[in-house]
């Protein structure tokens, strides 16, 4: 009898023990894939991206470049700008993730976020494919993976449409202008100079190792681009700058171009839009895809 209760008992006691144990592991688990309920956000690229994943909702600070940029987020506390965060304002959100990129400026912000023991993610953007893993990586940090895998999909059938109608193309020589004074243009290894392959474009900036390199004007005369596409932010066309220079190729045919900087140089969720506008503005409209409606602002 007395065995029979000890017997009954320890039964007992295993199965408490093994649905405690049950119990603790989805506890457990729930908080590991719990998402952030408050980000801070210190890239415009990195913040545009988890607008592009309905994921704005989780945002409670920015940086003034993504607080300009996006309207929707003109509200939101502003933490400093991309090479001059403030780490006081940044702690006093409180957050439980900070996503920023590795400037020089924000691998000094990490460090110090990261002794006070707040999480911080960091996102190389360079290339194209970093990009597209970005948004996948930031859509499983904030359970959004479903709409991240859409994004990035549609993103690569843009580029594989593209890539097929610049097969046998003539391939322009083009410079992509980022900031006129000090002069700085696309080179080599950035996803902007992937997104000029793409569509059928030479980069004449490619014998350039850096991904943005410093150039002088002397070079680009030299370079003789015969498109020449400004995407730095500025009142005006880019043709009342260039056209002093009537040697270049690109001003005296007319074709110095204005794209939209966040279309275009903005490592986001956009970049079948960006090389769609590219492939507009270089070759015209049988040069783009799925009907795109982007215009380039032509020299007048």
């Amino acid at each position: 009898m007395l065995w029979h209760f000890m017997r009954s008992a320890l039964h007992r006691c295993r199965w408490g023990i093994l649905a405690l144990g049950f119990w603790l592991v989805l506890a457990a688990g729930a908080e590991e894939t719990a998402a952030p309920s408050r980000v801070v956000s210190l890239a415009p690229s990195l913040t545009a991206i988890l607008m592009a994943l309905d994921a704005e909702s989780a945002l409670v600070g920015v940086d003034d470049v993504s607080s300009r940029q996006q309207p929707a987020l003109s509200a939101l506390p502003k933490v400093g700008g991309l090479f001059s965060p403030s780490l006081e304002a940044v702690v006093a959100l409180e957050p439980d993730l900070v996503v920023l990129v590795p400037a020089a400026e924000q691998r000094d912000l990490r460090r110090r976020l990261e002794a006070l023991g707040i999480p911080v993610e960091v996102f190389r953007n360079v290339r194209f494919e970093q990009v597209l893993e970005n948004i996948e990586r930031m859509g499983a940090l904030v359970h959004r993976e479903h709409q991240a895998k859409a994004r990035v999909a549609e993103i690569r059938r843009v580029r594989n449409e593209l890539q097929a109608a610049a097969v046998g193309r003539v391939r322009p020589r083009v410079v992509v202008v980022l900031q006129k004074d000090p002069l700085f243009v696309v080179g080599r290894g950035s996803f902007v100079a992937e997104m000029l392959d793409v569509v059928g474009a030479e980069n004449v900036a490619e014998a350039f190792e850096e991904a943005y390199p410093r150039v002088n004007l002397e070079w680009l005369l030299k370079a003789a681009p015969e498109i020449l596409i400004d995407v730095e932010p500025a009142a005006g066309h880019p043709m009342q700058f260039w056209s002093r220079w009537s040697t270049l190729p690109a001003v005296s045919r007319g074709r110095v171009l204005r794209l939209e900087p966040e279309l275009i140089s903005l490592p986001g969720p956009d970049l079948d839009r960006g090389m769609q506008a590219l492939a507009l503005a270089i070759f015209g409209p049988g040069g783009s895809s799925g009907g795109s409606a982007f215009k380039a602002v032509r020299a007048p």
